[in-house]
């Protein structure tokens, strides 16, 4: 699976199959979403998403929610701009983790 990597640090991106995306991050995703193709996942960057949150590159955003209340710590969002959202799906399991899966709202 192709991987992209966004890094303001990093100067080359190591990992098999990977191409390293450095400056506009979003300019360079929102072409990448013109081509055919499959889709563009996330995973392990807040600061990312918050970013295409902002820019509306987000198709799906999709949290599991875990029962556990930490009172500290890093957070999805902060304090900056609204981004209207509507659920699309919402399963809970067993655990108690409910999995979110939210989409843009219509304007």
């Amino acid at each position: 699976m192709p991987k992209l990597v966004a890094s303001t640090t990093l100067g080359t991106a190591e990992w098999k199959n990977s191409t390293l995306i450095r400056g506009d991050v979003a300019q360079e995703l929102a072409k990448l979403k013109q081509r055919p193709g499959g889709s563009i996942a996330v995973s392990g960057s807040a600061t990312l998403v918050r970013s295409l949150l902002r820019e509306r590159l987000l198709d799906e955003l999709r949290l599991l929610v875990h029962p556990i209340v930490l009172g500290k710590g890093r957070r999805l969002f902060e304090g900056g701009d609204e981004v209207p959202l509507k659920l699309l799906d919402s399963k809970a399991f067993s655990t108690g983790v409910v999995s979110l899966v939210y989409g843009p709202a219509d304007d």
